[in-house]
């Protein structure tokens, strides 16, 4: 869903099909993730991996400067997943100047909130592969709180998870640059994906439905 990342890597190969520069996918990357630098200063490099190879992605960024983690991931269980559009969208380099700020202002505060992310996403890395929605739902619950606290998340991103939480969806947090932006929520099965997409459409949102496994 991150447009810039799309719009980079999609220009990188054209670029290369145009020039015959034959760059394989991890090439392509690297134009991208230079493109999306030029986007939002210091991206985490997800969303024109995610744009490069596309599927489940296990997305791990090295922070010492070395080659990112991408593992191609499988879930067991087909799981139906709903992408609600807030219609606001935020500027992903103030976002991340303002948690930036926050965290130096309080780094222990931080540091044991990004921690609590770090667990809850290998939580969820092994969740998926098992096909255990129910865990992978409580985890998404989980981790929209911690966003809450770090002050991504804002009053729009929780009244979509609210609607899809009290209308059936096993969990659902914000996801991207937040402050607006998306929601995505996990839902039981096909049916209940319609009947929660509907309902918050309903509120006046746009969705999408889609699948992963």
């Amino acid at each position: 869903m991150g447009a810039s990342a799309a719009q980079c890597t999609s220009l990188a190969r054209a670029l290369s099909e145009e020039f015959n520069l034959n760059l394989d996918d991890e090439k392509i990357n690297e134009a991208a993730y230079s493109g999306e630098m030029a986007y939002h200063g210091t991206p985490s490099g997800i969303d024109n991996t995610a744009s490069t190879y596309g599927g489940l992605i296990w997305f791990v960024k090295s922070l010492s400067g070395g080659k990112n983690t991408i593992d191609r991931l499988k879930s067991a269980e087909k799981m139906h997943l709903i992408i609600a559009n807030t219609g606001i969208t935020a500027s992903t380099a103030e976002v991340v100047a303002d948690v930036r700020k926050l965290r130096e202002e309080n780094p222990e505060k931080f540091n044991k909130i990004f921690n609590k992310y770090e667990k809850i996403a290998k939580n969820a890395k092994n969740a998926l592969i098992k096909g255990d929605r129910d865990s992978v739902g409580k985890l998404m619950n989980q981790n929209h709180k911690l966003l809450q606290l770090i002050s991504v998340s804002s009053e729009i991103n929780d009244k979509i998870v609210d609607i899809a939480l009290n209308n059936g969806a096993i969990g659902a947090k914000m996801t991207g640059t937040g402050r607006g932006g998306l929601v995505i929520a996990l839902t039981l099965d096909e049916n209940n994906q319609k009947s929660v997409s509907a309902t918050i459409e309903k509120e006046g949102f746009s969705t999408w439905k889609t699948t992963i496994g």
